[in-house]
């Protein structure tokens, strides 16, 4: 039936079956959500890695990528899928056009056994399916004698500019549209799926790495910071093409201009403070300020809010350490009146957040040492807050670090001093542009350039996997899965 499907409309049958097709392999690979443990062995990754489906590898990556670019839309309800015929077609166009049109229903509709709760309504629901596989797909463990062919796919792919020969080592390396596939991750980012599938391109395809920082309007993937190297950072922070206009998404205040450079740090330490308030997860922490300490040596003409949530991010670090010695302090006095009470773990809680106040410290020093003509207003921030920094000059954690930082404190309120009261801030922003020049250099200490590189655990596959499939199960359409024979992760209470 389905050949005479495909003669009688060409390839418009293509739109049922490919849907079909994508579903269908979800729902093949899905018995791993039964499984506690990742799955390094099944029927699976015998049949899709290794045999006769080796060959077609790229050609299934390249398609599921085409696929999420082209956010393919799905008929209304109640038209007809497939294309209408002159002479009514007979009962056998009859019969394929009510089958086509109901399968359609079911795919974008949910169909029979769908989740309680209902997902957002997709635009796509083709690209959505065809990324949830690909993910899957990618994610796949290893073979005991073979990689994953469809992360080597990911891996090796080229944009369709490149004319350089494939490497002959590589069998399943292709060819896409680098720009269409920019602009569908630009387009889809506010989706989980959409951002696992950047944050795999970039981490695993130097193409794709290389085609993003060379872009000119990386402000579209604002959270790829983390992939930049030095050169890169420097060309952004002090490029005046990377000036941005009229940022109307940032809600906390109105950007009517800013450089890119500060709007990366903005979008940085808010994730942190939204980390530190909320989420609580230390590998966000460290990634992010592993960020910040990245570009710290390249920060220029940061914008006077970007340098003040800097130092606000220090305040708010300094009235944690804070709380927690005075929580100590209580705890320990309680403890002598009652043996049996245990004491809390307030010595690693401590250790925690001297950590994080380091980092921070030490990204300021990193700015001051290595680009303080640039930026004055990280200087006026630092002296407005000065008294913050007062606690740690004699700390045996900070001593060192905070050299630096004392005396650019001191230097400058000097001058401040000389100049007089009730000065305006355009006035103490000259005096700081006057003092920077009058500062030397050779008084402030060199500390090696801070330098950290993304690292995933050895691993990574025992996060990765679990997630990829509670991605699934709470976004593929049309698929329904018991709730109470999921193995793989934790269920949500309601």
């Amino acid at each position: 039936m389905y050949s005479l499907l495909e003669k009688r409309t060409h390839l418009s049958a293509k739109v049922i079956i490919i849907p079909l097709s994508v579903s269908t392999m979800v729902v093949f690979l899905s018995c791993q959500l039964f499984h506690k443990e990742v799955l390094r062995q099944s029927i699976s990754h015998k049949y899709l890695m290794r045999g006769r489906c080796l060959p077609y590898t790229s050609k299934l990556v390249k398609t599921l990528l085409y696929n999420f670019i082209r956010q393919e839309k799905p008929p209304p309800p109640g038209a007809h899928v497939l294309p209408q015929q002159s002479d009514s077609g007979g009962l056998l166009y009859g019969l394929a056009s009510g089958v086509a049109t109901g399968l359609w229903t079911v795919f974008t509709l949910g169909g029979v056994g769908s989740k309680a709760a209902a997902a957002p309504e997709l635009s796509s629901p083709l690209a959505n399916q065809s990324l949830l596989l690909l993910l899957v797909l990618a994610n796949l463990t290893d073979a005991a004698d073979a990689p994953n062919p469809y992360r080597q796919a990911i891996m090796s792919f080229k944009n369709t500019q490149d004319s350089s020969p494939f490497p002959s080592s590589n069998p399943h390396a292709f060819q896409i549209n680098f720009n269409s596939l920019y602009m569908a991750l630009c387009e889809q980012q506010t989706s989980d799926q959409a951002t696992l599938l950047l944050y795999t391109l970039l981490h695993q395809n130097s193409n794709i790495r290389t085609y993003m920082l060379a872009r000119t309007d990386m402000e579209n993937l604002i959270w790829i910071i983390p992939f930049l190297t030095s050169s890169h950072v420097y060309l952004n922070f002090s490029s005046p093409l990377q000036i941005l206009k009229n940022i109307t998404w940032y809600s906390e205040r109105v950007l009517t201009e800013i450089s890119l450079g500060s709007l990366l740090i903005l979008v940085v330490i808010r994730t942190i403070q939204y980390n530190m308030t909320r989420t609580r997860d230390k590998y966000l922490h460290t990634n992010c300020l592993a960020a910040l300490a990245n570009m710290s040596a390249q920060f220029r003409s940061l914008h006077q809010y970007a340098a003040q949530r800097i130092i606000s991010l220090f305040s708010l670090l300094s009235k944690k350490h804070n709380k927690v010695l005075e929580q100590a302090t209580q705890s320990l006095r309680g403890s002598l009146s009652s043996n049996d009470v245990p004491l809390p773990d307030y010595a690693q809680d401590l250790n925690v957040i001297e950590e994080v106040i380091r980092m921070m410290l030490e990204i300021i020093n990193s700015c001051l040492t290595n680009s303080l003509h640039h930026n004055p207003n990280l200087v006026y921030a630092l002296l407005y807050k000065r008294d913050l920094f007062e606690q740690f000059r004699t700390h045996p954690s900070f001593q060192d670090i905070m050299q630096n930082i004392d005396l650019v404190i001191t230097f400058f309120s000097s001058r401040l001093l000389q100049a007089g009261a009730e000065l305006s801030v355009e006035r103490v922003l000259e005096i700081i542009k006057q003092g920077v020049v009058a500062l030397p250099k050779d008084r402030l200490k060199k500390f090696p350039e801070l330098k950290f590189k993304y690292v995933e655990e050895e691993q990574p596959e025992e996060f990765f996997i679990p997630y990829v499939w509670s991605l699934v199960y709470n976004t593929a359409v049309g698929l329904y899965w018991n709730p109470q024979d999921i193995q793989l992760f934790t269920m949500d209470s309601d």
